[in-house]
């Protein structure tokens, strides 16, 4: 006995939905194994050294750095003159690397489509760089400090510039508010290559303790211990 067409239609919407929920069930169980697994498993803070901090709104992480040290000026890289508020007395710079169309088409997480999602899941999307200025940020539960020795900041530096594209390039890009900006920047960003995996591996290339894989902010903030008077 043959089944009605419409009986056809319903068992393979059926398949595919319980495949994609297998899909992301997988996805995520690997995501949290990936992220309990640490690089530079014996790095430790170094008191009285630099001091940066990684900072999260539960979706998105970036590293955040003193304007100015003597290993780096930031200001030339990310001059203020570029900011719709060039003269705040700015003391800190936060820097992260997203897909393009998402940083520059949803201002909120509230304008990313499914279409959108499904699209980066699938082939990706063009990489871009996300640049704040801070004045005298504070620790908090969702930007905690870290110290960090001069070398470690240094490779942290290098590693930053090398997201840059070269000055003759570089094409920017408004910002969401008065205080950031957004510029070109190289590399694919992927399922596997997000933005929070950007993060991650910043830091371990400066030699500071991380997850191996980190697709979801909370991967990453897992390594990064809470201020003090946060508990």
């Amino acid at each position: 006995m043959k089944c009605p067409r419409r009986a056809w239609w319903v068992l393979l919407a059926r398949d595919v939905v319980g495949g994609l929920v297998l899909v992301l069930g997988l996805f995520l169980l690997s995501a949290w194994f990936g992220s309990s697994i640490p690089r530079n498993r014996d790095w430790r803070e170094t008191p009285g050294g630099v001091e940066i901090m990684v900072e999260s709104n539960s979706i998105h992480t970036a590293i955040v750095m003193p304007l100015v040290t003597p290993q780096k000026d930031w200001r030339k890289d990310f001059p203020s003159s570029e900011l719709a508020a060039p003269y705040d007395p700015y003391t800190h710079v936060s820097v992260s690397w997203g897909e393009r169309q998402v940083f520059l088409e949803t201002p909120t997480w509230a304008d990313l489509s499914p279409l959108t999602v499904l699209r980066i899941i699938g082939i990706g999307g063009d990489g871009l760089l996300h640049v704040a200025h801070y004045v005298r940020p504070a620790p908090a539960e969702n930007i905690r400090p870290l110290r960090i020795n001069e070398a470690e900041y240094a490779r942290l530096v290098a590693r930053i510039e090398a997201s840059l594209p070269s000055s003759a390039t570089r094409k920017r890009h408004r910002g969401y508010g008065a205080h950031d900006v957004f510029y070109d920047a190289p590399g694919r960003y992927t399922a596997r290559n997000t933005c929070n995996q950007w993060t991650s591996d910043t830091l371990a290339a400066a030699g500071i303790r991380t997850g191996w894989w980190t697709p979801f902010a909370g991967g990453v903030m897992k390594w990064v211990p809470k201020p003090a008077n946060e508990g």
